[in-house]
């Protein structure tokens, strides 16, 4: 098996300064924003009902560095308690 990680850290305290609003609401909406522009532009566009998941998720991921969710990654996560 593998555990893979794939993680964001948004401080609600720079988030605050920059757009007036807790991380929660930029981490909730940045995303759906960037599939909305995903869909606008067709990258994310084809016949049928489809799930997010079922896109290509690299398009995706560089639109979340460049629009303020820079992403981490890990193979070996360390779990905090």
């Amino acid at each position: 098996p593998l555990k893979y990680y794939v993680y964001n850290i948004c401080d609600h305290r720079q988030c605050y300064e920059e757009v007036q609003s807790q991380a929660i609401s930029y981490t909730t909406g940045v995303p759906a924003v960037i599939g909305a522009m995903l869909m606008l532009t067709g990258k994310w566009r084809a016949a049928g009902v489809f799930n997010v998941e079922e896109f290509d998720a690299e398009p995706f991921m560089e639109k979340l560095n460049i629009h303020g969710l820079p992403w981490n990654e890990t193979f070996e996560p360390v779990v905090v308690e």
